[in-house]
């Protein structure tokens, strides 16, 4: 057995991870003494769940306000290393067939039923069972085929392969742990009032308006780097739902809330000139943020065609001009977070000249009376579908210069501004052919989700994690020797080879890190992005006034 057995942290070193009342990368706050008590107001500028329980379907809005009632097996912490949570300790099988974790002793769900391997086999379950309609965390437990009780505290997980991603993937919180009591409640209960382990308890949901979590009095399972032991500091978190930018916003300054989610760019730089504000800067892992184009259909199933289309269309002025310098252009298809992330910036010089040639080449050499390209009386056109939920103004109006740049090469890029569920619609239909799709999975895995072409066959939920419906025997390859491998070095070079083949395939156009601000009264201190997918922890805060 290959030992996995982290050390814990000590707290001297974990206190400068849990006050966040400075922006990232800052000095903490450490004069203050924690204040037991009182009322935090979060505003979430996100689509409001249409489920509160993360494992259905599994997007980011559910892993914001679940953070807060569900844990997780292991978490991360600020150096990127996996460290204990609901499990102790942990050891890989010498044949990386099985994974056996030991769990915390003495951890109850909110609902009084006992946290146990059993528990942890009936989460695996339900995340597996097709009626459950995960999307994330079932395609995160691919390679595992069931877990065993070997006793209360021993769960062992059985893998149909070596999975090197494993502990990555169950740091996150669409696999975190929910009672299998409430599990056996009809979906509709459990998607209003999911129970877990966690530092609060859902109280109530008044949908369209918020939702109302109370402390957990009997808490006593903090991930290790938390910066206390036992119960919150808070009361009662009230997690509010505004999605107009400016009125979060002014409900900030107003002290009508304590933290808002989605912090728009020239926000930003007016709250950094506001001593009662403080910043959270915290990328998502995972894939960055991107354009990407779907190559199992016309136009871009040619290759010509999406070289073109990234060659030819400046992304630069527009990141410049609309981000106001909160957002750094990336030239990859991860996270510039993720140690493994490769880049080459060269394949993303702005060359028209090149692009109209490619285009010329393909067959698309007339233009038709608007000024589109067009091949055997057909015009070059793409549909953009865009979640206005996802996708900030700021990131609209990007997409907005990318199709005024495409029709000067002669496509015709029909945007869509549809919300979440629309969104989601049309891509389970096929109806896109370019999309920026959020995508967060913790470690460099994400590509072997995104980009292998099992991944363009659905989920139990309809959705399928291949947008760009890449379909390349030898990248599949690379991607299973990957998630295969433990040896570090042996992974890093699969990744990076991995990473040079969707980027010259030209199946991606890199944008920038998916953008996680969060703005805080400065009155408030803890708070802190939880290192594993950046959603907010409100364990460690307090109110000072």
């Amino acid at each position: 057995m290959r030992s996995r057995l982290p050390v814990l942290i000590a707290a001297t070193a974990v206190a400068s991870l849990v006050l966040a009342g400075c922006t990232s990368g800052g000095d903490p706050d450490t004069s203050s003494t924690p204040v037991a008590g009182g009322t935090l107001t979060y505003a979430s500028g996100d689509a409001e769940p249409t489920c509160l329980d993360p494992h259905v379907g599994g997007n980011y809005p559910q892993a914001l306000v679940s953070t807060q009632y569900l844990e997780s097996l292991v978490s991360k912490d600020a150096n990127g290393d996996i460290v204990p949570w609901l499990a102790d300790s942990w050891q890989e099988g010498s044949d990386g067939l099985s994974w056996t974790f030991t769990l915390k002793d003495g951890v109850s769900f909110t609902d009084g039923t006992p946290f146990d391997a059993t528990a942890v086999a009936a989460n695996v379950a339900h995340l597996q069972d097709p009626a459950t309609l995960s999307s994330t965390g079932y395609l995160a437990l691919g390679k595992v085929t069931g877990v065993e009780a070997v006793d209360a505290r021993t769960a062992r997980f059985d893998l149909s392969e070596p999975d090197s991603a494993l502990l990555e993937s169950l740091s996150q919180p669409w696999l975190a742990m929910e009672s299998p009591e409430a599990l056996t409640r009809s979906q509709e209960v459990n998607c209003e009032s999911p129970v877990g382990t966690g530092p609060f308890a859902v109280e109530s949901w008044t949908k369209q308006q918020q939702v109302v979590l109370t402390r957990n009095d009997d808490y006593s399972s903090p991930p290790a780097d938390a910066g206390h032991q036992g119960p919150a500091h808070l009361d009662e978190i009230v997690w509010r739902f505004i999605p107009d930018s400016a009125s979060r916003y002014a409900a900030l300054q107003a002290g009508q809330v304590d933290v808002i989610d989605n912090a728009q760019p020239d926000t930003l730089v007016a709250a950094a000139k506001d001593d009662s504000l403080d910043e959270i800067d915290a990328p998502r892992p995972g894939a960055s943020n991107r354009i990407e184009l779907n190559a199992g259909k016309a136009p871009f199933d040619d290759a010509s065609v999406r070289e073109a289309f990234i060659r030819g269309v400046d992304v630069d002025s527009g990141i410049d001009s609309l981000f106001f310098g909160t957002a750094k252009r990336s030239y990859s298809p991860l996270s510039s977070v993720e140690p493994l992330a490769f880049s080459d910036e060269s394949l993303f010089d702005v060359d028209t000249d090149a692009a109209n040639d490619l285009l010329d080449e393909a067959g698309w050499t007339t233009r038709d009376a608007d000024g589109y390209r067009t091949k055997d009386g057909v015009r070059l056109a793409a549909t953009f579908p865009v979640s206005t939920n996802q996708s900030i103004p700021a990131e609209q109006s990007l997409f907005e210069q990318v199709q005024a740049g495409a029709k000067d090469l002669g496509f015709d890029v029909t945007l869509e501004p549809l919300d979440l569920s629309s969104w989601y619609g049309a891509l389970a239909a096929n109806e896109y052919d370019l999309v920026s799709a959020p995508y967060t999975k913790v470690g460099p895995d994400v590509l072997r989700i995104l980009y292998d072409s099992d991944g363009i066959t659905p989920a139990p939920s309809g959705y399928f994690a291949n947008l760009s419906q890449t379909s390349d025997p030898a990248l599949d390859d690379l991607l299973t020797r990957a998630s295969r491998t433990s040896d570090a070095d042996e992974r890093a070079d699969l990744y990076q080879q991995a990473q040079q083949t969707i980027l010259e395939g030209w199946h991606v156009l890199p944008l920038y890190d998916q953008q996680n601000h969060y703005l805080v009264r400065s009155a408030v201190q803890g708070v802190r992005a939880l290192p594993t997918v950046q959603a907010p922890t409100m364990y460690d805060a307090y109110k000072t006034s």
